[in-house]
């Protein structure tokens, strides 16, 4: 298995609707792109905040393998995700690692 981390920060606040959506985008992937065998998805509620950085929404997907998060990237959903981000998004952190003792 593989974990798929991410970390958003955006360019300036967002509102509660715009946090909505974009969650239940997120949340919309697992049952819809194969080889997601856990999602989580939310807002950055962190007590560290010296250490947030600006990062309010995180996502966190585990993959049955390799080539499932491969395919992952281009998957249409994702893309649709990823375009919904246009004009929002300041940075982005992904952090992917084979999960011990999986391939």
């Amino acid at each position: 298995m593989y974990e798929h981390l991410v970390s958003f920060r955006f360019k300036a606040p967002l509102t509660f609707e715009k946090e909505r959506e974009l969650l239940d985008a997120l949340h919309s992937f697992r049952g819809n792109i194969p080889g997601i065998v856990e999602l989580t998805a939310g807002i950055n509620v962190t007590e560290e905040t010296g250490n947030i950085h600006g990062y309010t929404l995180g996502l966190r997907v585990t993959f049955e393998d390799r080539e499932a998060l491969r395919l992952y990237g281009p998957h249409p959903l994702h893309q649709r995700f990823v375009q919904m981000l246009d004009g929002i998004l300041d940075n982005v952190v992904v952090v992917d690692y084979p999960v011990k003792g999986s391939p």
